[in-house]
Parts: C-alpha cells; sequence; structure tokens
C-alpha cells in the first residue's frame, strides 16, 4: 500500500503468503529465508483474554512513568501524554509498543476473543494519524537520534509488520497510519547500522542481535529490501565468525535477553537449515551434552518487586521461544532439535508463573514476552 503523509510517500507491503499464514511444520529441509511469523498457537483462548486484558489496563496507565527523553530546553518538558500521543502508558514507551503488538497478535489468532472490541476502539484512538504524526514528530527531533535504540525500534517493527501481515479492514487502516512511524525508524537502522562497528551482546534492551532479528522480520514481510541487505549483511559482520561462545557466564542479573541464544536465534533468520546446522554446532559445540548448564536452567527470580531482577522472568521467556525456533530451525534428524525443544519447555514453564504476578514491575511488560513464547 502507498499513500501520502506529511513526511513522504510511504509504502509498505505484505506478501500474501504472510497474510495470516500458519506454517507447515514439515519446512525443515526449507531455507529461512522468509520465516512464517505465527505457528499454530499453543496459547489458550483463555489466557489470550487474560493477557489483552492486562495489555488493555496498562496501555491506559500513564503513570508511573519512565522516560527516554532528552530535555533541550525548558519547551520540551511535557507528560507522557504530550511527549507520546500513540504510546503513552505501560510505564515506558516501548512496553507500551510491544502491549499493541500483544492486542494486534491476540485478536489475529482469536478474531472472537472477548476484549476484541475493546482494543479495536483502543487501535482507532491510539494508532489515529494524528497521533502517529505526533510521535514521528518526536522522532524527528535532533535529540530523538538514539531514542529507544534499537528495542523500541524492533518493537515498532514487529508491530507493524503484525497489522501489514493481517487480513482484516481495520488492521489495515492501523497499518496505512502507522506506516510513517514505522518508516521513520526504517531510516534510523539505515543510518545507525552503517556507523556500527562493534555489535551490543548483553542481554538488554540495546542487545544488537535482538534489534537485528525483528528489523529483519519487516523488512522480509513487508518487502523493505534494502533493510534486508542491510540486516543480513551486519548479522554475518557481527556474527558468522564467532565460536565457542562463552554461555557459561550467563545469565546476568538483570538480563530479560540470553545474549548468546538471541544470537542463534537472529542468525537462523540469516543462514539456511544446513549452514545454520554448522554455525550453531561451533557457536554452542557442547548442546549435545546439555552443557554449559546455566543454558539449560531456568533463571531464578527471587524478587519480583525488584524492577531488574524480575528480568529474569522475561529472560526465561525469551530463551523459550528462542530454544523452540532453534529446535524448528534445525534440519530433521538434528539430535540437537529435541534438546532445545526440552529447554524450550522446561524456560516456558519457569517463566510464565512471573506473568500476571500482581507486581507491576513485571506485569507492564511480561505478559507480551508470554504471548511470543506461545505463539512463536
Amino acid at each position: 500500500m502507498s499513500f501520502a503523509r506529511a513526511h513522504a510517500i510511504v509504502t509498505i507491503r505484505a506478501y500474501p503468503a504472510m497474510v495470516n499464514a500458519l506454517p507447515d511444520l514439515s519446512h525443515e529441509h526449507r531455507p529461512l529465508s522468509h520465516p512464517m511469523q505465527i505457528m499454530p498457537a499453543t496459547l489458550s483462548p483463555t489466557d489470550a483474554s487474560r493477557y489483552a486484558r492486562i495489555a488493555l489496563a496498562n496501555i491506559e496507565r500513564e503513570f508511573p512513568a519512565k522516560l527516554d527523553h532528552v530535555i533541550a530546553d525548558a519547551a520540551a518538558s511535557a507528560l507522557p501524554r504530550a511527549l507520546h500521543p500513540a504510546f503513552f502508558g505501560s510505564f515506558d514507551w516501548h512496553s507500551c509498543v510491544h502491549a499493541h503488538w500483544l492486542l494486534a497478535r491476540v485478536m489475529k489468532l482469536y478474531p472472537r476473543l472477548p476484549e476484541a472490541a475493546a482494543i479495536r476502539s483502543l487501535f482507532d484512538a491510539r494508532l489515529a494519524a494524528v497521533n502517529i504524526d505526533g510521535e514521528r514528530a518526536y522522532l524527528d527531533r535532533p535529540e530523538s537520534r538514539s531514542f529507544e535504540r534499537t528495542y523500541g525500534w524492533a518493537w515498532l517493527l514487529k508491530l507493524a509488520e503484525e497489522l501489514a501481515c493481517w487480513s482484516d479492514a481495520d488492521a489495515h487502516r492501523w497499518s496505512r497510519d502507522l506506516a510513517p512511524l514505522a518508516s521513520g525508524f526504517v531510516k534510523r537502522y539505515g543510518s545507525y547500522l552503517p556507523d556500527a562497528t562493534y555489535p551490543i551482546r548483553h542481554g538488554v534492551h540495546s542487545n544488537s542481535a535482538f534489534g537485528l532479528a525483528f528489523a529483519l522480520d519487516f523488512a522480509r514481510a513487508c518487502d523493505a529490501g534494502s533493510l534486508v541487505d542491510l540486516c543480513l549483511a551486519k548479522a554475518r559482520q557481527w556474527y558468522l565468525p564467532d565460536r565457542d561462545a562463552a554461555a557459561h557466564w550467563e545469565p546476568s542479573g538483570a538480563d530479560f535477553l540470553s545474549p548468546c541464544l538471541i544470537e542463534a536465534d537472529l542468525m537462523r533468520r540469516v543462514l539456511d537449515a544446513d549452514a545454520f546446522a554448522v554455525w550453531f554446532g561451533g557457536f554452542l559445540p557442547d548442546i549435545e551434552r546439555r552443557e554449559p548448564a546455566t543454558l539449560f536452567t531456568p533463571a531464578i527470580v527471587s524478587d519480583r518487586t525488584d524492577p531488574y531482577i524480575v528480568h529474569l522472568d522475561g529472560l526465561n521467556l525469551s530463551r523459550a521461544w528462542c530454544w523452540r525456533a532453534i529446535a524448528i530451525a534445525l534440519p530433521a534428524g538434528d539430535p540437537r532439535s529435541g534438546i532445545a525443544a526440552e529447554a524450550a519447555s522446561a524456560h516456558l514453564s519457569a517463566g510464565l508463573e512471573g506473568v500476571a504476578s500482581g507486581e507491576y514491575e513485571g506485569d507492564h511488560w511480561l505478559a507480551t514476552f508470554a504471548v511470543l513464547a506461545l505463539t512463536t
């Protein structure tokens, strides 16, 4: 679809095969050049509804709020709703964005969800063109050059992808209205990645592999060829030579991503199945012995009221989706596939214990990780 707005002519296309697609599980031998985004759901309608209610409540909750905001002068001081007319709420900008993704994903899976009307009403309000123009104006500030880089960038493109690949009349309209902001973040990737000499490897927001993985998904699904090429080139430059990953150092105390597994989750998007199997064997050579044990053992979450310790619930969930994707990406008959699937199950079980704990430190974001882990 192409349309004119104040910033530019914006085009977002979705390949027909990607729209509401459920993949054939016998795809082990096919190249991963266009990985499907939705697999048969293990997310139940009951849990989809429960997570939708959590997201709806958090999106409407403006405070407490944590802003990623550079104040250039007194005139730049404002409340979250004024700075971010589309994505205030849920404590911080990226959590609000991915809460919208959660709502789009669960309603796409279960169109008759009891919360569907509330979700559509929310999207009509938040994703209105005037609000997205406000978000784009904020992004275009000189002071916003590193705003949400690259975690928030990746989630905005994941939301744009979800809407673009949904055969729903309302979703087409929301996708159209969101497109100028998505275009802005595509340009950010285009400006940033050529200058980024080194990847960021820690297991929190700015992890480079996570940012590339979601950007690559969007670019392939929405026909953004230059972004595909840039992500593939940077992934190969940064990660293809990696061997003997220091996975025994994981986890760090504030991780919500596994630096090693999120890198592997990116590379299974970059390489075909056979090449990925070889690369993975050099990167984590002891998987068949289930070593290092730290990568197979769910993290202990000692205090869900602590905003950093609770990240470890997210680590368990993100490990679950990474292990599951790795299991599927490996060639048929590879013994590591079953080992990865078992690790995914163990981490998923542990991670789900922390979802909807009643503590806002986790409740404002963990439901998204649960939905991603249950639908990847």
